[in-house]
């Protein structure tokens, strides 16, 4: 068996990692690391204390976006600490929407891996000055 590179090792971490989101839509898992190391995970779910999707249904906006939930990324943030943020590599199941883009460039984020393709015009505004690289799954 073929050992897997750094980024299909952290990319399958971030697939199970959304195994815990509570979205009926879309689960994300969003794993960041800093010199090969883990800093934080985070998966898409609601607010603590509130009730999550699979309870009580998303709450969808009017561009038809559940709001129910924080998303992957902003909640892998918001559980790490900020000095070890900057320099940091996100991995995520799917491609950042514009706000998530926007807090990982905020945070340091210097890379972004993700797996699935979430086509969106904004993103890539915030992303110009981060390496991103989409890895389409092996299967």
């Amino acid at each position: 068996m073929e050992r897997k590179s750094w980024d299909e090792y952290f990319l399958t971490i971030a697939e199970a990692v959304a195994t815990r989101s509570t979205c009926n839509r879309l689960n994300v898992g969003c794993v960041i690391v800093k010199d090969k190391h883990i800093v934080s995970t985070g998966y898409n779910g609601s607010i603590h204390g509130h009730e999550h999707c699979d309870e009580a249904g998303c709450l969808l906006s009017e561009q038809g976006r559940c709001i129910r939930c924080l998303h992957a990324e902003l909640n892998a943030v918001l559980h790490a600490e900020r000095d070890k943020l900057k320099g940091a590599s996100a991995y995520v199941t799917h491609e950042p929407c514009e706000n998530c883009a926007k807090t990982l460039a905020q945070a340091g984020i210097e890379r972004i891996v993700y797996r699935n393709a979430y086509p969106n015009k904004w993103n890539s505004h915030f992303l110009k000055d981060i390496d991103v690289l989409h890895v389409p799954s092996l299967n």
